[in-house]
């Protein structure tokens, strides 16, 4: 099946990405800790990476496909890169405008991302310089998205699911170079870094451009100006980015009320690393794979093969992302001591790390359900839905966090902590109310195969969670600080392995996963 094999292609360059985004933050982990330069760094890279997030996994392209799908497909090549040419115009001019402003006026922003910095006047200045050297990675990120939808759009996957691979190896140069300037923990460190950001940018455009080239769909660069096509692409595109990117917004969200606590903004920032592994790895390459794939079956009237790809797309989105998020739920404390616990971070940082990611990994499945139930919306131009409900569950999730924060701290608990379970709740809510609507619509309706698929990769994924608990206790003294760095990650593979290997098991003797499905992810394009 052709959805399994994009999917394999996304998922699996995603999964590269990730991995090299973990080194990434192992070694961020070991350079700054938890301190306060680590903290100014989470922040200044806040708005750059919310917008890699937001426009680069799918948020700008769920107006801007449609349109081009049915701009090539209804009139030809011709009329479909004039369109993107023209968007490629009004989205640049807007860009400048906003990073100039932003730029400017980054000190009173900073009050906004991060109030808590503003008691220590040191670690503001450094975050607000910070920002401003990163913040022109928006405008790089922004276009770099728009050409990743024209490619996604004729089935290139490979340049898109590239950018974060670029993104990771020029910040882990980047930290090799502070460290090996003798930098450290210090504020120079924390400048390297903000450049390599930017750097990445640059790169990253480029190597859009190449692929898009490469490909004969280069957009051709005009005057911007208000075309049809353009109040089009905006009427539907302000809508679709607010829905496509409440995820990202509640993180941002968190991490502001997290400035509140001392440390908070880094504990959430790593426990975000942990779980959006296997949201990117699933969520989001379904999601780029399933919004250019449902759009070409409407254009073509196929309302059998539309319904198909979103069952099969669930099927395999939840056969992936329940054990991913039973394991992170069950043993955070031993993933998180392996990949970050040395130099700068310690045992109390891998403590309230894990608290955090526990409850991060019971909401992973809802963010993984809103990336599969989204292009239903996007690819019969309804933006509108998804915003409203995005903006439901953006509401009651600022609400909750700030009152769990102050209600968690009230008790004694760890404050951050309430914030990761408003988010959960954010995202299931957003999950059940985008699926409740597809039903009444009658555009998603759950086959047997789906039903019984959901059931057993329920099942199979609570058989592995007992395993990896019980294990995990028999192991534990191979966890201890006292032991080094490879016996604890050799003991960690061994407890993933093993229940990575009965889930494999039961997956596969109750029918959760079939193994033909599995064959066509792998096998060779004729």
């Amino acid at each position: 099946m052709k959805l399994y094999r994009s999917f394999a292609t996304v998922g699996g360059l995603t999964l590269v990405s990730r991995i090299m985004g973990f080194v990434r933050d192992i070694a961020m982990a070991g350079l700054l800790g938890t301190g306060p330069v680590a903290q100014a760094f989470v922040v200044a890279f806040k708005f750059p990476n919310l917008f890699r997030r937001w426009f680069g996994e799918g948020a700008f392209n769920s107006a801007f496909i449609p349109l081009f799908t049915k701009r090539l497909v209804g009139e030809g090549e011709e009329p479909a890169r004039r369109f993107a040419g023209e968007a490629m115009a009004g989205l640049a001019f807007v860009l400048v405008i906003l990073s100039a402003a932003c730029m400017i006026a980054m000190p009173w922003l900073m009050y906004g991302l991060a109030p808590g910095f503003a008691t220590d006047a040191a670690k503001y200045e450094l975050t607000v310089a910070m920002s401003r050297i990163a913040f022109p990675y928006l405008f790089c990120m922004s276009l770099v998205a728009l050409l990743s939808g024209v490619l996604n759009a004729v089935g290139k996957f490979v340049e898109s699911s590239l950018i974060s691979v670029v993104l990771n190896l020029t910040l882990m140069a980047a930290m090799l170079f502070a460290w090996g300037s003798g930098y450290g923990n210090s504020p120079a460190a924390g400048y390297v870094l903000a450049w390599g950001v930017f750097a990445a940018g640059v790169l990253q455009l480029l190597l859009l451009v190449w692929g898009v080239w490469r490909n004969g769909l280069m957009p051709r660069f005009s005057r911007p100006k208000m075309t049809p096509g353009m109040r089009e692409l905006v009427r539907l595109g302000v809508p679709g980015a607010i829905a496509g990117g409440v995820t990202q917004l509640n993180i941002v969200i968190g991490s502001t009320i997290a400035s509140l606590q001392d440390g908070a903004v880094s504990y959430l920032y790593y426990a975000d690393r942990l779980y959006e592994l296997p949201l990117a790895m699933v969520g989001i390459a379904i999601g780029v794979v399933l919004l250019p794939d449902v759009s070409r079956h409407l254009r073509a009237g196929d309302q059998a093969a539309v319904m198909d790809s979103q069952n099969r797309a669930l099927e395999l989105a939840m056969l992936l992302t329940l054990p991913a998020a039973v394991a992170l739920a069950v043993i955070p404390s031993e993933i998180i001591s392996v990949l970050f616990q040395r130099g700068a971070f310690g045992p109390v940082d891998t403590a309230n790390v894990a608290a955090a990611l526990s409850i991060f990994a019971l909401g992973l499945p809802s963010f993984v359900m809103i990336k599969v139930f989204s292009p239903a919306f996007f690819a019969r131009e309804d933006t509108k839905t998804p915003m409203r409900f995005a903006s439901i569950s953006l509401i009651l999730n600022t609400l909750g966090s700030i009152g769990l924060f102050f209600l968690f701290r009230w008790l004694g608990w760890m404050p951050h902590v309430g914030i990761a379970v408003a988010t959960a709740f954010g995202g299931w809510l957003n999950a059940w109310l985008l699926w409740r609507a597809l039903r009444k619509r009658g555009h998603f309706v759950a086959d047997a195969r789906l039903k019984r698929a959901l059931l057993m990769t329920v099942l199979s994924s609570l058989v592995m969670g007992g395993i990896l608990w019980w294990h995990a206790r028999e192991l534990a003294p191979w966890f201890a600080a006292s032991h080094g760095t490879w016996t604890r990650a050799l003991a960690l593979a061994v407890l993933i392995g093993g229940g990575g290997l009965v889930y494999a098991i039961a997956a596969l003797g109750t029918g959760a996963a079939r193994t033909g499905a599995l064959k066509s992810m792998f096998r060779r394009r004729r």
